[in-house]
């Protein structure tokens, strides 16, 4: 019986070295981060849905197997700031997922990479779930190059966030995440050699690249962005409302998200 109890002390003891523990796991996600592996990439469009890229004048629903979303497309040169406000999440396992696994999405603000697929000046927020256990990054990206993260911002769910890009130049902007609950706020300059063509205006959540494949999908539950505004070089402003399209995410013919849109917001649920 004592041999017994020890064999097993010895197993528990050794599964429990081989287990990686909760801070292992967020350090092996931020240095895959950190390497260059997380990519907010251009809109990858299911083409066999009826829909034709280009200018419409009324909205379209579109099909997509990383954004959902509404994407204001116009002339080049017209959009010089997007901007939007929404509450963070409580992402969860997909039903049927697996507790080995870890499920994300992006919430994230930007300009071009839907009609324009050569640049994106984008920030946001990722929501990760591994195990339960939840985590927040903040980020910013000038397609191709990969995401950076910001530092000196918490999140928690329920927190009030407010994202902006702008355009200065085609070749030049800023990227801004104000957590509006708890006051913290990081900017960011950037410059990129991949000029703008400042022709579409976004407010996505998104299923992200890490690696070389698509990371897998998070049940986000519902991102709705408030106050979403995209300012034109005349200064005047467009809403969600006005989209040329509505993307939804469909994965293995199955569609995964709902959006709809109002004058000054859209809503992207998780279904």
């Amino acid at each position: 019986m004592v041999a017994i109890t020890l064999l097993t002390s010895a197993l528990l003891a050794t599964a429990a070295l081989a287990a990686p523990s909760s801070r292992d796991r967020l350090q092996s996600r931020l240095s895959r981060r950190s390497s260059g592996s997380h990519l907010s990439t251009p809109n990858q469009r299911i083409t066999d849905k009826g829909l034709t890229p280009g200018l419409t004048t009324e909205a379209t629903t579109g099909y997509s197997s990383n954004w959902a979303g509404p994407v204001y497309n116009a002339a080049a040169g017209t959009f010089k700031a997007v901007t939007g406000t929404f509450t963070v999440p409580t992402p969860a396992a997909p039903s049927g997922g697996s507790t080995r696994t870890s499920y994300a999405a992006s919430a994230w603000v930007g300009i071009d990479g839907d009609s324009c697929e050569t640049s994106i000046l984008q920030t946001g927020l990722d929501f990760t779930v591994e195990n339960g256990r939840v985590s927040y990054d903040a980020w910013y990206e000038w397609y191709p190059d990969y995401a950076y993260d910001f530092s000196g911002i918490t999140f928690a769910a329920g927190n009030e966030v407010k994202i902006t890009v702008t355009a200065t130049s085609t070749t030049s902007g800023t990227a801004v995440v104000e957590n509006l609950t708890t006051g913290e706020t990081v900017t960011q300059e950037i410059t990129s050699t991949a000029a703008l063509c400042e022709q579409d205006a976004e407010w996505i959540v998104e299923d992200f690249t890490e690696g070389d494949s698509l990371v897998p999908f998070a049940n986000f539950g519902t991102v709705t962005f408030t106050t979403a505004e995209a300012t034109t070089s005349s200064g005047s402003t467009e809403g969600p409302s006005g989209a040329t399209y509505i993307y939804d995410i469909e994965q293995n013919n199955k569609v995964l998200t709902s959006v709809t849109t109002s004058t000054s917001g859209t809503t992207i649920k998780y279904v």
